[in-house]
């Protein structure tokens, strides 16, 4: 027994005893029913004197309880507001991060996103012509089966909608990811029970590839294609500061998300942020200013133009989509000590104007526009097949010019063998006829000089004739006595 619990103890136990000798001291003066009395009332003081030292006990626990969770609560109560209002990083620095600002980044990106479906089950899928079905999403107490859609259910996904597919995957909360991009679609059919999908172009080998061998399980349909940005890349609560003007990177998860993309892609999503070099792109170079008295700048496009006129912009950057103004007078207002991230043209016109000083210039890789980035790939892919058809054409033409070439290079062989052989006989008969040259050229020289020689000799036998004949001429003339 403890110090305490001794001395109470030792105070009943007097009391007890005192009791005792005053009933015994006043019984001679008392009656048995004042006896009675006084030691049932001492009796029932004692038998309830261990319930009201339980009670007080009992009061005392909840009493450190209560205290104990008066301060959770206002643990709680801080805690809640870091999570809804956001922590402070410095004595003056107000709060951001919290729950509103996600909120309000959420809204943001559900509005440049639009409308997605999400969950969607693969129920099949037809290759002549290309079409795909898919379900509603299953519910959680039906064993992973869908639900009865209710009796004015809507369809899953309104019809003529274009959307654009992606294969989703549980990551390690448990939550649907997307995974994979299946490509450009048109809702052909939808009602509560199924949606038919049918693409809009070619789909990729890898895509079809994908889908067939059942990795497609869960779908998800937008109705925008994600927007890019730097601060999804940016790891958590990290502050901006002259090194990095976004925070600091999150290498892990940029290496994770482009270990299959180029150095070039990867190395600009982890240098995204950093102080500008003299050799960056003029594209990636931006200012963070101060400004250094107020400054007003118009926003706001004076032309009313809805999206299909005119686009969301004007040629001077205004904004012409209501839903991208600024509203009031359409001019911001920039006080004296606001900062403001730039790009670099745009700043150099401040500066100029005097209004604003640079703190940093700073490289920022350019955002993508997916939907852009992706219709130009199917293009350049168009564009590929359509060369890579032309170059086989091509490719077939050459390689039968090759083998036509070669059965004539065989067959010139050939020839070449045959004229070989008939310039050796060639030759050994021209030498031959050159030796039957020679000797009919002797011949023939021996058979001149021959003629030349009976030519001579006949001319003189001529000349010996014309003597005689002369000579006998002139005998006749003398006989006959002709003068």
């Amino acid at each position: 027994m403890s110090l305490p619990d001794i001395i109470l103890a030792s105070v009943l136990f007097l009391l007890l005893v005192g009791f005792a000798v005053v009933v015994w001291k006043a019984a001679s003066n008392w009656r048995w029913f004042n006896i009675v009395a006084v030691v049932l009332t001492m009796l029932l003081a004692l038998v309830f004197l261990f319930p009201t030292a339980g009670v007080l006990r009992s009061r005392s626990a909840w009493h450190e309880v209560l205290e104990s969770l008066e301060i959770r609560l206002a643990q709680v109560k801080a805690e809640t507001a870091d999570i809804t209002l956001g922590e402070a990083v410095g004595a003056e620095a107000s709060r951001s991060g919290g729950l509103i600002d996600l909120q309000s980044d959420l809204s943001s990106l559900a509005i440049e996103a639009g409308r997605r479906w999400r969950n969607l089950q693969m129920k099949g899928a037809n290759q002549n012509p290309m079409s795909i079905s898919l379900g509603p999403p299953p519910a959680d107490n039906l064993g992973g089966q869908p639900a009865a859609p209710a009796a004015n259910a809507q369809p899953l996904v309104p019809p003529e909608t274009l959307v654009y597919g992606f294969s989703e995957v549980a990551d390690d909360n448990q939550m649907m990811v997307p995974d994979f991009y299946l490509g450009e679609f048109i809702v052909q059919a939808s009602n509560p029970n199924q949606v038919t999908l049918v693409p809009t172009g070619t789909l990729e080998q890898y895509q079809l590839d994908y889908i067939n061998d059942g990795k497609a399980r869960s779908w998800l349909l937008c109705e925008l294609l994600p927007p890019d940005g730097h601060v999804p890349f940016i790891k958590p609560f990290s502050q901006p500061d002259d090194k990095n003007c976004l925070g600091v990177v999150d290498q892990e998860l940029v290496e994770e998300l482009f270990k299959d993309a180029s150095d070039e892609t990867r190395l600009a999503y982890l240098e995204d942020g950093r102080a500008s070099k003299p050799d960056d792109p003029p594209a990636t170079k931006w200012v963070e200013l101060q400004f250094t008295q107020t400054h007003r700048i118009e926003v706001d496009s004076p032309d009313k133009r809805t999206l299909d006129d005119g686009g969301f912009f004007d040629g001077n950057g205004r904004a012409l989509d209501a839903a991208l103004q600024h509203g009031a007078d359409g001019f911001i207002v920039l006080k004296k000590g606001d900062k403001l991230l730039l790009k670099s043209e745009g700043a150099a016109e401040l500066i100029d104007q005097g209004v604003a000083e640079e703190l940093g210039s700073f490289f920022l890789r350019p955002l993508n526009d997916y939907g852009f980035v992706l219709r130009r790939i199917r293009l350049n892919l168009m564009s590929l097949a359509d060369k890579k058809a032309e170059l086989t054409a091509e490719e077939s033409l050459l390689t039968e010019a090759i083998s036509k070439t070669d059965q004539l290079l065989v067959t010139n062989q050939e020839v070449k063998l045959k004229l070989e052989q008939d310039l050796t006989q060639f030759r050994v008969e021209k030498q031959s006829i050159s030796e039957y040259k020679g000797k009919i050229t002797a011949e023939a020289q021996a058979m001149v000089a021959e003629l030349n020689r009976l030519e001579q000799e006949n001319a003189e036998l001529e000349q010996q004739i014309e003597q005689k004949h002369l000579k006998i001429e002139s005998q006749l003339d003398a006989l006959s006595g002709t003068p």
